[in-house]
């Protein structure tokens, strides 16, 4: 019988995406201000693979991935994502954008085999942590490649993306080897 343990500690990051620059500042700031200081920052992608956020966030959204650099346990993924939640709730009521939903914030985690997000939407790949998330393995890392699976989100797939998570994961890798 295998004895439980407590998990390595991840790497804990946020995908902010928008259409506006200020919102994006916002969410790094936010995160910040309760995660701690940002370990990387990926560059402001053009996030142009569906037209799905287009009615509640507008045409021209901009993603960027913030790592933190404070050790995460994995185990606070549902505080983490009901935590973004609010914050969007809490940027729209602000009322400075037109839109309904001008700032959408995923958290989720690498550790060294794969990438996980969250999620309030079940399907048939997601697993039920609690509190009305879920997790799924968006990305698996193996032979030194980033894999996508079948349901993988398409700009999850792209090699801009997963240039940064490989240079987050070498960031994790190093850390754990101290």
């Amino acid at each position: 019988m295998g004895q439980p343990a407590p998990h390595k500690p991840v790497l804990l990051i946020t995908a902010a995406f928008s259409r506006h620059d200020e919102a994006l500042d916002w969410a790094k700031q936010k995160t910040v201000e309760n995660w701690g200081p940002i370990a990387l920052e990926s560059p402001r992608f053009v996030f142009a693979e569906t037209g799905y956020y287009e009615a509640t966030m507008g045409p021209g959204l901009k993603k960027v991935f913030y790592a933190f650099r404070r050790p995460f346990d994995p185990a606070d993924l549902v505080d983490i994502k009901l935590a973004t939640n609010r914050w969007e709730e809490e940027y729209a009521a602000l009322g400075r954008r037109p839109e309904p939903r001008p700032l959408n914030i995923d958290p989720g985690y690498i550790e060294l085999g794969k990438l996980v997000l969250a999620s309030t939407k079940d399907f048939a790949h997601r697993v039920y942590l609690s509190r009305g998330i879920f997790a799924e393995v968006t990305l698996q890392y193996k032979h030194h490649l980033w894999r996508h699976h079948e349901y993988t989100f398409a700009d999850y797939r792209r090699e801009d993306y997963q240039q940064f998570f490989s240079e987050c994961r070498e960031w994790l890798k190093r850390g754990t080897s101290k």
